[in-house]
């Protein structure tokens, strides 16, 4: 087995969604410029490349704020494993100036979840990877969030648009009010 270089941090995030796989699936491949960015020419083949703003809100302390960085995000081919459906996906800055972490890892697609894990790079190299470990992954794991909570939406808003009978803002048919 491989080491992993010490400024490589395992990154694991779940989020609870009962969504159908099969839709998921078509919006990392055939729409996720309607949800993740600009279609540009990919790097490896067999994968698509997206330029998109990754973005780390910053939650508890100020809820408005929110950092954005353009980026790369890479969708690779899918893979069928007992527990759903499995993608290669990793994102970088788009320039120089990486001022967010570089991610590699996969996307699990079930009907309960979807779950992100691999490894992230914190910018700053061995510098970054200690103020990293001092404030225990926030930019890296905000963005995961972000990415994922995107997605879940991404599919929220596409079961509405096929379900013309059900408003998007209804509970069992019954509309909800703000």
């Amino acid at each position: 087995m491989a080491s992993v270089p010490s400024h490589m941090t395992p990154l694991r995030l779940v989020q609870p969604a009962a969504i159908d796989p099969a839709r998921a699936l078509g919006l990392l491949t055939d729409q996720a410029e309607s949800w993740l960015g600009t279609p540009v020419p990919a790097t490896h083949e067999g994968f698509s490349r997206y330029l998109t703003d990754l973005s780390l809100p910053i939650r508890n302390h100020a809820p408005s704020l929110v950092f954005k960085k353009a980026a790369f995000v890479d969708i690779g081919p899918i893979r069928e494993t007992p527990e759903g459906r499995e993608i290669e996906i990793g994102w970088q800055s788009s320039s120089l100036a990486p001022l967010f972490p570089v991610f590699a890892g996969h996307l699990t697609l079930t009907p309960a979840e979807l779950r992100l894990e691999g490894f992230y790079a914190p910018p700053g190299g061995e510098f970054g990877a200690v103020l990293d470990k001092a404030f225990l992954g926030i930019a890296a794991r905000g963005t995961a969030r972000w990415f994922l909570e995107r997605m879940v939406e991404a599919v929220a808003t596409a079961e509405a648009a096929e379900s013309p009978e059900r408003p998007p803002n209804s509970v069992d048919g019954v509309s909800k009010r703000s």
